[in-house]
């Protein structure tokens, strides 16, 4: 557990004082940000979750058509999530690098594109893209990751 879970539960008065016991012991205070920002959240519109949630949908769309059009990088499109989760492995193997964990911290050095290897995960074939970030730094990146790419093929 972390210390910035925020939200609330309802349900048998036995089960939610466990709740309320476990949690105590088990996270910190939520920071001022992490309290607006549920605040935010609670008090918001649909049309503003929907509007977001569109956004979200987009941004997905077009970075897996940009990231599967790179060769030899094979991903699995998913339902949920602000992340791509693409196999890299014969794009590493085609490289003169040994890991994907060396090929991630070269294309940061060369093309300064940050993305978190699969190795983390438990995955060494893998990487993580974030798309929580505008269309253009997603177009841009994928622009990067597509040159660095056909440098080392």
């Amino acid at each position: 557990m972390t210390g910035w879970r925020i939200g609330y539960a309802a349900g048998n008065e036995e089960v939610i004082k466990a709740m309320s016991n476990l949690v105590s012991h088990a996270t910190s205070n939520p920071t001022s940000i992490s309290q607006y920002a549920a605040i935010a959240a609670y008090n918001h519109s649909e049309e503003e979750i929907h509007h977001m949630k569109k956004a979200f949908e987009e941004r997905l769309n077009k970075l897996y058509n940009w990231i599967v059009e790179i060769p030899n990088i094979t991903c699995v499109k998913p339902d949920g999530a602000f992340y791509l989760f693409p196999n890299v492995k014969e794009v590493v193997k085609a490289s003169p690098f040994n890991t994907t964990d060396e090929w991630v911290a070269q294309l940061l050095e060369e093309e300064k594109v940050a993305i978190v290897p699969g190795s983390g995960f438990g995955s060494d074939d893998n990487v993580r893209l974030s798309y929580a970030t505008s269309l253009e730094q997603l177009e841009e990146a994928a622009k990067r990751i597509k040159r660095f790419v056909e440098k080392y093929s």
